[in-house]
């Protein structure tokens, strides 16, 4: 609840922090700059400027460059060292077809597949010195994985020492000092590519004894046998993330019961897993990915009837600040998705997800959540201003009822006050569901409860804005009476199909368009998605164009009242606008205020100096429309201390009665 309360109406996905292992070799050395690189490449540099020139000595292909900032930044690089001629332990490989090499391109990928298939098809064991031995430049890296591609795309069977040889040619080009490398293939599907590959070619891996274990430094595969009769299977993964040697865990468990009731009788299967420590960071410096990776990446390949794993990560980077997101690859888009995972536990050391495997989700992991700023301050902030808000606005609408007769004699007053009164109703309405809405998130929230608490709260508060553009529009049908008026019960049926009927269509639209595909609510709050749907967009639009809209119409009637002449007739009714004027030009730049520092804490999250001004604006509207839109009202002052004036008067008239009746009874009994 503290979390929710904190951000308030706002949950945005944060930028986030590299962590202080892996991730920071993901984000460091993304680009090169050459100050004056060789070449083609010797003019002038002037922004956005490119050139290209060729690699050096001994290695084959091109850099590109593009210039910022007066400098050459590479951006691209496809240097290599590896090919047909010098990959295969037998240099002669490429002669196998008929003892030419000119007849072939040694560099073409599909032409060291045939070689490799047909010198060493039975354990792939020919080419391992060769990528070895090979520097892990971009070319180079780009070339192994598009090689591992084309094996995986050849129908065979799988055995452990094939299952070995692949993962040696992967573990070359996983390894964590080649992580920046990554950021220069052309192909910015590379990793996506390697992560599939690995997958396919493991889908056909034949596991002939109990338990198989292909341990390399940067990718580790096990593998079992499985039955109905199995009591269950744990795949305890243990790898080195980096040059310093730092550490994570990942664990992959399948319970006896879910076998029993998946698995038919007597049939026996085989399950696998394979674990990445560094392939996050190379979605992220390959620009696959902006979220960070914070744990192993797990792929499973398991029985189709198996619907349903637990996976543990060991957190990369573990804060009690920052939470995970349980998240599966889509094969199909390249992407890192939370439709396929839901988050069980979670604590500072590692989180707990319970995912689906199938064709689509087969590798799965967990991402680095938006950056919380907690701070006692805002809590202090927000609970006493909600309190506050809440509190004042049961004033507001105390007040209003007992001064309604006394202040809505005018056409005008009338509008104003049936305004002002809905506003303060939706937005107390709205705090309340808040409220609500914040003791049911978190990771075990019910959904459907929390998408009914979303949906209300998301209607309130668009219902406040709405009905402030209906005192806007209420100060243009002031100016406008002046040569036509209009029915009241019409126009207060106009408002209340302004103030709750287009929230309703906005707020019933967003649901239903988003909801099917469960993105309607954020991952652990119930309130807007921003991650995936951009569910969000359906407040904040709404809320800042309104804010604009009453701003220029609040500008337009000043400049226009200047102008013009009323007759006395008019007096009490330009006087009339003047009030709900004054009142939209204090309100409106507040809420305009309140929304311009949720936006800037999007762009500068961990400003504690932001967090505190969009606490303090938000949790105290109420208080602001409490003072603004109805205390510092001349009219509704005066009509109040007439109130109370008038409840004085009676209550001395009522002390008094008793004994002026006592004596007009002794004298007629008398």
């Amino acid at each position: 609840m503290t979390e929710m309360l904190l951000l308030y109406f706002f949950v945005f996905l944060l930028p986030t922090e590299s962590s202080r292992t892996l991730c920071q070799a993901a984000s460091q050395n993304t680009e090169q700059v050459s100050p004056r690189p060789h070449g083609a490449c010797d003019g002038a540099c002037v922004d956005n400027d490119y050139c290209s020139q060729h690699c050096p000595p001994v290695t084959q292909g091109d850099m590109k460059f593009s210039c910022r900032q007066k400098r050459w930044h590479k951006i691209t690089d496809t240097c290599r060292t590896l090919n047909a001629f010098n990959i295969f332990e037998d240099k002669y490989s490429f002669q196998t077809f008929d003892g030419t090499k000119d007849d072939y391109d040694g560099h073409n990928t599909g032409t060291i597949t045939e070689l490799l298939m047909q010198k060493c098809p039975k354990n792939l064991s020919c080419v391992i010195n060769g990528i070895q031995n090979s520097p892990r430049i971009p070319g180079n890296i780009a070339l192994i994985v598009e090689l591992l591609h084309n094996i995986s795309a050849v129908p065979t069977n799988v055995d452990e020492a094939k299952m070995q040889s692949y993962s040696t040619m992967a573990n070359h080009i996983l390894n964590s000092t080649s992580i920046s490398n990554w950021t220069f293939i052309p192909d910015r599907n590379s990793s996506s590519i390697l992560l599939h590959s690995v997958n396919s070619f493991a889908r056909n891996l034949s596991i002939n004894k109990q338990h198989m274990d292909i341990a390399d430094e940067f990718i580790h595969t096990m593998g079992a046998t499985i039955s109905r009769d199995t009591p269950g299977k744990n795949f305890t993964f243990s790898m080195r993330i980096n040059e310093t040697g730092d550490e994570v865990m990942g664990r992959v468990l399948i319970s006896g019961d879910d076998l029993e009731k998946a698995l038919p009788p007597s049939q026996a299967s085989s399950a696998i897993s394979i674990a990445f420590p560094t392939l996050g960071a190379i979605f992220e410096a390959s620009a696959r990915e902006n979220a960070t990776v914070n744990g192993l990446v797990l792929s499973v390949i398991l029985p189709q009837e198996l619907k349903r794993i637990s996976l543990i990560f060991e957190k990369i980077s573990k804060s009690e600040e920052r939470r995970a997101q349980c998240v599966g690859w889509h094969s199909l888009e390249s992407r890192w998705d939370q439709k396929a995972c839901q988050m069980t536990q979670e604590n500072s050391q590692q989180a707990v997800c319970s995912c689906q495997p199938s064709e689509l989700f087969t590798s799965f992991s967990i991402l680095m959540a938006p950056h919380l700023l907690e701070s006692p301050i805002l809590s202090y902030i927000t609970y006493i201003g909600l309190g506050v808000s809440i509190f004042s606005l049961v004033i507001c609408l105390c007040i209003e009822a007992l001064v309604w007769a006394q202040v809505t004699k005018t056409e005008i007053s009338y509008l104003r006050h049936v305004c002002v009164v809905n506003i303060a109703a939706t937005l107390l309405t709205a705090n309340v569901w808040f409220i609500v809405a914040s003791f049911l998130s978190g990771p075990m929230r019910h959904h459907g409860t929390c998408v009914a608490a979303t949906f209300f709260v998301h209607f309130f508060y668009l219902s406040v804005f709405f009905w402030m553009l209906a005192k806007a529009l209420l100060i243009l049908y002031g100016i406008l009476i002046v040569f036509h008026t209009l029915p009241k019960l019409g126009l207060v049926a106009s408002f209340f199909a302004l103030g709750y009927g287009c929230p309703l269509v906005i707020a019933g639209i967003t649901v239903a368009a988003t909801e099917p595909g469960k993105g309607y609510l954020q991952r652990d709050a119930c309130w807007l998605n921003w991650d995936t749907s951009k569910a969000l967009l359906a407040f904040v639009v709404p809320a800042l164009a309104i804010v604009v809209v009453n701003l220029v119409t609040v500008a337009l009637v000043t400049v226009k009242t200047r102008q013009s002449t009323v007759g006395k007739s008019m007096f009490r009714e330009v006087r009339a606008i003047a009030r709900i004027s004054k009142n939209i030009a204090i309100l409106t730049p507040l809420l305009g205020l309140t929304w311009g520092f949720g936006l800037a804490m999007v762009l500068d999250g961990g400003s504690l100096a932001l967090h505190i001004i969009f606490s303090l604006l938000n949790s105290f509207q109420g208080l602001f429309i409490l003072v603004f839109g109805t205390i510092l009202d001349r009219k509704i002052r005066e009509a109040l201390t007439g109130r109370i004036t008038s409840a004085k008067w009676i209550s001395r008239l009522s002390e008094n009665l008793p004994t002026d009746f006592s004596r007009n009874l002794t004298k007629g009994s008398s």
